[in-house]
């Protein structure tokens, strides 16, 4: 049976591209150039990176269709090979680039079968999961890069029905890790709790905003300012969550 979230999913993947697709247009050339928030990353290497993962994304989905199996990527190597590569063109091109592999992409989920959903399909990880969650899969990337492009966007921007998942997501990758902190994550305006980090008698709590807690999550942000903590002190940072 089709994963009943598609629905939403497939609404979230088009509003994202939408947002992303708008901040890639407001770049100049000079803009191009300069530091997008991820460190050691220019705006022109992450603009390079939507671009190929929107072609990896719609290798699932040709999997999905063919039966034939076609990964996200040849390896790891060519995937930043290909990212670099990507990234070396002018500014023009880069951003015509981003539009025209976000095109592909959305041909591609308009034209999957509605049986195709439900095919099973491989993460770049080797994850197993149906082509459905394919859409998510991009909301991610979406939504998320259009706050790393710094262009005004932030996570406050972005709508509960993105921040409450994304948290659950990544909070659920981090519960029992040991490398993660023992943290109990409330937010003060809906959502979770969610307790990260290996079981623990008495997690320490960590309140704030849904969105600042993804902020802090997934590495953006330390908190500091945004997140409130029994001792006043900023929680320490989350292990890498992808």
């Amino acid at each position: 049976m089709t994963d009943p979230r598609l629905s939403r999913y497939l609404d979230l993947y088009r509003r994202g591209e939408q947002l992303v697709l708008a901040q890639v247009a407001s770049l100049d050339d000079a803009a191009c150039a300069e530091p997008c928030a991820l460190p050691g990353w220019s705006r022109s290497d992450l603009l390079a990176h939507l671009a190929r993962n929107a072609d990896a994304l719609g290798n699932l989905l040709a999997w999905a269709r063919t039966g034939v199996e076609t990964p996200m990527y040849a390896s790891a190597e060519q995937r930043a090979a290909d990212i670099a590569a990507s990234a070396t063109q002018a500014p023009g091109p880069l951003r015509a680039d981003v539009t025209s592999a976000s095109d592909r992409l959305a041909a591609a989920v308009e034209a999957l079968p509605a049986a195709a959903w439900d095919a099973p399909v491989r993460t770049a990880s080797g994850r197993a999961i149906a082509a459905a969650e394919v859409p998510w899969m991009r909301v991610r990337e979406s939504w998320v890069h259009a706050v790393d492009l710094r262009t005004g966007v932030g996570f406050a921007d972005l709508p509960p029905e993105v921040v409450v998942p994304l948290i659950d997501e990544v909070a659920g990758g981090l519960a029992g890790r040991e490398d993660c902190p023992v943290l109990t994550l409330i937010a003060s305006d809906g959502g979770g709790p969610w307790t990260v980090g290996p079981a623990a008698a008495d997690p320490t709590e960590v309140r704030g905003t849904a969105h600042d807690l993804l902020a802090w999550i997934i590495g953006r942000h330390d908190g500091a300012g945004t997140l409130a903590t029994p001792d006043a002190t900023p929680p320490p940072p989350a292990p890498r969550w992808l």
